[in-house]
């Protein structure tokens, strides 16, 4: 978020550069951190329980209500490794018992097997999933999680790490130790991950339970619609380890004590004093028009309103191509739209424009709608400002019918600092959920950090994973500001040169990696097809690399650096350009470890920052993109370098790409969120925008339009898209990069089968121009950025034929010749 990335090529440490953080990016270094200690402490009496918590006050306000809301429609498996003994000292981890049980509720053994015998265990359930339509298309779900390996791999593919081996082995026995006592204690990592079924509301037939972990508090009752938020109705007990219970039972006619849709919260006496808040485990929340605070929502729909599945989840597709997106701001019109409005309109378009995947930002319910959804209140919820969870799930299950696997952007690396609404001060103390001090505030970014070494959080933001995939289908995640959870400097003014000691030093917050470990172990494990995704600016080595290895366990890596680098580029003219330069930041990354590449992030959309295009075109944009007036040589260069920059990003950048919505057509509107004046401590005086919603919308009709030059530049992204469905070029095995030629400001490479032509000159058009290739025979145009249809000058003939000589070129041992004009990128396929 705040540097740019270095990444080591088989081995090799190579610098990265520095990068200006965003308002939602890292934290600020702490110099002389010492390497964080565990806080899960293996004892008699763990930290992970306290007795008691310090308090701690950050003005808590008192919220009360009355009325109702109306939903708008619309075993321990004795791993140890050698050095164990001196790592820990275990004795015995006491953990909280609910009736007899643990606090999962689940009070079963859960069988541990190997990745050898793993099998398929249970189907789901066939209700749910609407047997008819798909019960022979859903695969089974293994139920368990595979047991960790010796993790030893690593040192196999990156020789360099052994120097390094004391930090990597204590890392990874700590997290086997974890998954160990998860096991022991918890009934497994499967078990413990479905906490949500303890925590939190959960009906049975006799009512309805409510647990709450808040042992800071002196006292708590809950409140609500249901008995007129009256706290001296319901007082809840609390047992040692500060976990907090009632239990409500059916009304006499056996309906719910808590009708659906009604409010609640949990009213406690804190070491704050009193105050009312949202259950940290709430499914649904709501703010009520003309009111401030949000309200938690008991939510348990009758059986008929729920929705059904009906759509098996898609495969995991070899190239990831996604097309990241806000629902609330996806609609041409000024407003919020909504969940089904993204169903009905977005997602066809999505499909349309040739994306295998959606990326969904800002599900976890936020009270600011201006944090793009990064300052999360409850992280059970999604979003009520979009619409209802049906109209969430109808949205995944339309994808899903299109063959669109949609990833969640979660927040798992800080929470919002809002103690109304949110998790912050939530028992009236200060180290709940979070550390503690300035290690638990993130200045930057005004939000709270979770404290990744506590058993409840562990509990909690493991659960919070599950249950995004289980409920409502996700099919992964993308994980937002990984870089701040794994260094106590949170990434803020560091450079990252790739020097191993910046990533395995005092300066790791091993916690937060192990947590890390934790999630992807669970998501893998229990859901084969699901994909992850973590943005790491870092280039943390072993990132992207399997668990059973000894990596963290990310699918890819978000590939900042190069978005980074195309924003220092475009401050210069394009005659500046180095080749070499470009093509070693596009294809500087680890070995084996995979990358989602983009060519501009959505922090460039937002107000006070600029898109690629409105570097390339800046306020040419508004007077000449319509085609009905001549162009100017700004748009005429705009136009052609968006193009070559978004097709050589795909080409040479990743194993995935990105595309924020709106960018494939060079979106003219930057983002600026409704919001109103403010003064900040320092005195200094921010104007508002009179809560508008004009800039907070994407203009789809701009890239649909005939008659403007965004329609060139739209079409061209979409047949970018389908070249690569076709031939699968960025997952190919085959890759070289013949030329580099800085005079003739030229690159040459192949993915696959096809050879990829790139002339960036500003004026040199050049004939009879020779390229190298590997596979002899026919090429023909697959792919032309200089065609009438997306905005160029029409100068490649398609229907040529270029055949291959046995005349070797550029190390290749074969050529053909080609006419590659100025500021064009040309794509030639083999004919068989």
């Amino acid at each position: 978020m705040a540097v740019a990335p270095a990444f080591a090529v088989s081995g090799a440490a190579l610098g990265g550069a520095t990068r200006a953080p965003r308002p939602t990016g890292c934290g600020e270094r702490r110099r002389g951190a010492e390497l964080p200690s565990r806080s899960l402490v293996f004892g008699r009496k763990c930290s992970c329980f306290p007795r008691a918590v310090r308090a701690g006050g950050s003005g808590m306000r008192t919220a009360a209500a009355s009325g109702e809301v109306v939903i708008p429609e619309g075993e321990n498996d004795g791993l140890t490794s050698s050095d164990d003994s001196v790592l820990y000292k275990s004795d015995e981890l006491e953990v909280p018992v609910i009736d007899g049980e643990s606090t999962t509720g689940v009070g079963r053994e859960v069988k541990i097997e190997s990745s050898e015998s793993r099998h398929d265990a249970g189907e789901a359930d066939a209700e749910a999933l609407n047997k008819m339509a798909i019960e022979s298309a859903t695969e089974e779900k293994p139920r368990d999680v595979p047991r960790p390996s010796d993790g030893q791999k690593i040192y196999q593919i990156d020789p360099m790490l052994q120097g390094f081996k004391y930090h990597l082995e204590y890392r990874y026995s700590l997290y086997r130790r974890i998954r160990s006592d998860i096991d022991l204690y918890e009934g497994g990592l499967e078990a413990f991950s479905r906490s949500y079924e303890k925590f939190g509301f959960n009906r049975s037939a006799e009512g309805v339970t409510y647990r709450e972990w808040a042992p800071g508090a002196h006292s708590a009752a809950l409140v609500g619609d249901f008995n007129n938020w009256d706290p001296n109705a319901d007082h809840m007990s609390k047992n040692e380890f500060g976990v907090w219970e009632i239990f409500l039972p059916n009304n006499a006619d056996g309906s719910s004590p808590i009708p659906h849709g009604s409010r609640v919260k949990v009213r406690m006496d804190t070491p704050s004093g009193i105050k009312d808040s949202i259950p940290a485990w709430i499914k649904y929340s709501l703010q009520a028009p003309g009111e401030i605070p949000y309200n938690g929502i008991y939510y348990d729909p009758p059986e008929e309103e729920k929705y059904v599945f009906k759509h098996p989840q898609p495969k995991r597709p070899k190239s990831l191509r996604i097309y990241e997106t806000h629902v609330g701001m996806s609609s041409p019109e000024p407003k919020i739209n909504t969940y089904v409005n993204f169903r009905d309109e977005v997602l066809p378009r999505i499909k349309r424009l040739g994306y295998n995947a959606v990326q969904i930002m800002a599900i976890q319910e936020h009270s600011y709608y201006g944090s793009f959804g990064y300052h999360v209140t409850n992280f059970f919820a999604p979003s009520s400002r979009f619409g209802t969870p049906e109209d969430l799930k109808s949205l995944i299950d339309r994808a899903h019918e299109l063959g669109l696997l949609v990833l969640m952007d979660v927040v798992h690396s800080h929470a919002s600092s809002n103690t109304l609404d949110g998790l912050n001060g939530f028992d009236g103390t200060d180290t709940h959920y979070f550390h503690s001090g300035t290690r638990g505030y993130h200045w930057m970014w005004d939000s709270r950090l979770f404290n990744y070494g506590n058993w409840e959080v562990l509990r909690f933001l493991l659960s919070n994973a599950r249950w995004w995939l289980e409920e409502y289908k996700f099919d992964g995640y993308r994980f937002d500001g990984v870089t701040s959870m794994m260094y106590t400097h949170h990434g803020l003014q560091v450079t990252f040169t790739g020097n191993y000691n910046e990533y395995f030093g005092f300066a790791t917050d091993v916690d937060a990696v192990v947590y890390l470990m934790l999630v992807n172990d669970l998501i893998h494990g229990l859901y084969p097809e699901a994909v992850t995704i973590g943005e790491d600016v870092s280039g943390m080595p072993t990132f992207a690399l399997p668990l059973q290895d000894g990596g963290v366990g990310f699918d890819y890596r978000m590939h900042m650096a190069v978005a980074d680098k195309w924003i220092e580029l475009l401050k210069e003219s394009d005659q500046a350009w180095k080749m070499g330069d470009i093509v070693h930041s596009l294809t500087n990354r680890r070995w084996l470890e995979k990358c989602v590449t983009y060519a501009e992030s959505h922090d460039q959309a937002l107000v006070g920052d600029k898109t690629i295009a409105f570097w390339l075109m800046d306020k040419d944009m508004y007077d000449f993109m319509s085609l009905d007036r001549p162009s100017t040589p700004t748009i005429d260069r705009g136009i052609a370098l968006h193009k070559m920059i978004r097709l050589i990003t795909m080409g040479l950048g990743g194993e995935g790409y990105l595309n924020f919505m709106g960018n494939e057509f060079g979106h003219p509107e930057w983002i600026d969120f409704p919001r109103g004046p403010q003064r900040l401590p320092s005195g200094k005086f921010i104007p508002g925008n009179n809560n508008s919603y004009d800039k907070c919308r994407r203009r789809f009709d701009l890239g649909d339009a005939e008659y403007l030059r965004y329609r060139g530049m739209q079409e061209f992204d979409q047949e970018m898209q389908h070249l690569e469905e076709k031939y699968g070029f960025m997952t190919s095995d085959h890759q070289y990069i013949s030329r580099k030629h800085e005079e003739d400001k030229v690159i040459v490479f192949e993915k696959g089968d096809l050879v990829f032509v790139f002339n960036f000159h500003w004026n040199n058009s050049y004939f009879d121009y020779r390229v190298g290739c590997l596979k002899p025979g026919k090429y023909k145009v697959a792919l032309d950025s200089d065609a009438g249809l997306f905005g160029g000058f029409g100068r490649i003939h398609h229907a040529a034929e270029h055949f291959t000589t046995d005349c070797s070129h550029d190390n290749r041992p074969h050529s053909f010749s080609v006419y590659t004009p100025s500021r064009t990128c040309v794509v030639y396929a083999p004919v068989e």
